[in-house]
């Protein structure tokens, strides 16, 4: 069986056995059906103006009302015409407006958290020209800054004893809109809801008490699901600012499908409105498909995808990105499951977006770092140092503490698997000094595994274009 797998900007072609099983998301086993395009006004407003377990905007919102409407960043993808982001947030405008709020009493934020300030032209396509060309001119659309400590606030802790910092101008306003996406993520299920505010509007303070290892390596975060510690940790940070505001955030959530088209609108208040989305997007991301375990994956990286150009050849971001594989298809693994990956692995870093990943590269080559998790304890090192937090600020880089959520996930595919294969490295010491092993093609290291950790006829599975397509969960068929 011949297939081709991503790699770099282009494809490499491998020759599996005939007995290979091919999952593609949104192929294989199609999603469920989405909102017709001619509908989808209509069903958002519905959603909109039926808010669950608050009130709606019309009796949160008045004339003189301060509002704040954040929104996710571009890397969680939406920039075409018909998105979440540029349908709900116009009609979220106009009742506000219906309401008596005045056009200069809006903000709107990109909710970027640890990720990289977005781009004046990103901005541009995630909420689209004429939301942008109303509000950008009058800078009434910024990034949140988590380090901008003018306009942060401190809310104390949870009862958990985690550290809450948020946004100022989200705490200060009277009405607080979440515009957020339901979409499988590795990092506690599902993106939007509580997941939204407890990681897009706060400091790399909060997100250390739960992107870490103590809560990314205990066994109830792989395989990926709601109830894991670090998505009970979301819950009670967002549950936390607004106990400390004194006001539910109104949130409006899209279940999003494979081409991030619109499933279902969710809107009201989270603690409530979360679970019930979740039933829907449970539906397109949980896929109940597998009738054997499997003792091997195949994939491609491609060079740029997810966080940005370089996600496939930066040797962190490659493996945290093979890791999120396992996190989410752990069920469906054997116990001595292989990965077998291919990637440029070219030693391009970009050294503009993760200015800190070389260095962080570099420690662990030394200093009785053995395992990733050793890394850790220089997390408040490289979160507080000036220059890394200068780059965030104001060159568009990710912050560096982002870096140590890479490495805590990114050594769960060690724990994980008898061994990761990266094929078609052009500086493969870049892959070896990450603990993965490396060969020229995928009939290699295949050849390489069936000697070493493989039974005699094993059950492999393709995963074609999963970087590619917005991915699923794959669950046993029973």
């Amino acid at each position: 069986m011949k297939l081709d797998f991503e790699y770099g900007q282009g494809l490499m072609s491998a020759e599996l056995p005939d007995s290979t099983d091919v999952f593609i998301p949104g192929e294989t086993v199609p999603d469920p059906p989405c909102i017709p395009e001619d509908k989808l006004v209509e069903e958002t407003l519905k959603s909109i103006r039926n808010p669950i377990g608050m009130e709606r905007l019309d009796q949160l919102a008045h004339k003189g009302s301060k509002v704040t409407i954040v929104f996710p960043d571009r890397v969680k993808g939406g920039e075409q015409k018909t998105s979440h982001r540029k349908i709900a947030i116009p009609l979220i405008i106009s009742e506000l407006y219906k309401a008596g709020v005045e056009k200069k009493d809006i903000l709107l934020i990109c909710s970027n958290g640890l990720h990289r300030k977005n781009t004046i032209e990103e901005i541009r396509n995630v909420l689209g020209a004429d939301l942008f060309n109303e509000f950008y001119p009058t800078h009434q659309i910024i990034n949140h800054d988590s380090e901008d400590y003018d306009h942060l606030v401190d809310l104390g802790v949870t009862d958990r004893g985690d550290p809450v910092l948020m946004n100022k101008y989200v705490y200060d306003s009277d009405v607080a809109i979440l515009i957020g996406h339901v979409q499988g993520n590795p990092y506690g299920g599902y993106s939007g809801g509580y997941k939204h505010c407890a990681t897009g509007i706060t400091h790399w303070r909060s997100i250390a008490s739960h992107h870490v290892p103590e809560v990314m390596h205990r066994p109830d975060f792989t395989p990926v699901s709601g109830e894991s510690l670090m998505r009970t940790k979301f819950n009670e940070i967002g549950m936390h600012m607004e106990k400390m505001m004194g006001k539910k955030f109104f949130c409006c959530d899209a279940v999003l499908d494979t081409k991030s088209r619109q499933i279902s609108i969710w809107s009201g208040y989270a603690k409530e409105m979360m679970p019930l989305s979740w039933v829907d997007a449970d539906k397109r991301t949980y896929v109940h498909w597998a009738k054997k375990k499997y003792d091997v994956l195949v994939f491609g990286m491609p060079q740029f995808f997810h966080y940005g150009e370089g996600m496939g050849t930066n040797p962190i971001m490659l493996m945290q990105a093979i890791s999120a594989q396992v996190v989410r298809h752990k069920r469906i693994m054997s116990d001595r499951c292989v990965i077998i990956c291919s990637s440029l692995c070219n030693g391009y870093f970009h050294d503009e977006l993760w200015p800190y990943t070389r260095q962080m590269y570099e420690d662990f080559q030394h200093d009785r770092m053995n395992t990733l998790p050793d890394m850790n304890r220089l997390g408040e090192y490289y979160a507080t140092n000036e220059e890394y937090i200068r780059k965030y600020r104001f060159t568009n880089a990710f912050h560096p503490f982002h870096g140590f959520s890479m490495i805590s996930s990114a050594h769960i595919a060690e724990m994980n698997t008898s061994a990761i294969y990266v094929v078609g490295a052009q500086d493969p010491g870049y892959a070896r000094g990450m603990g993965m092993k490396t060969r020229p093609t995928f009939e290699s290291a295949l050849e390489d595994a069936m000697k070493k950790y493989l039974p005699e006829n094993p059950n492999i599975l393709a995963l074609p274009q999963t970087f590619t397509k917005a991915a699923v969960h794959l669950c046993m068929a029973d």
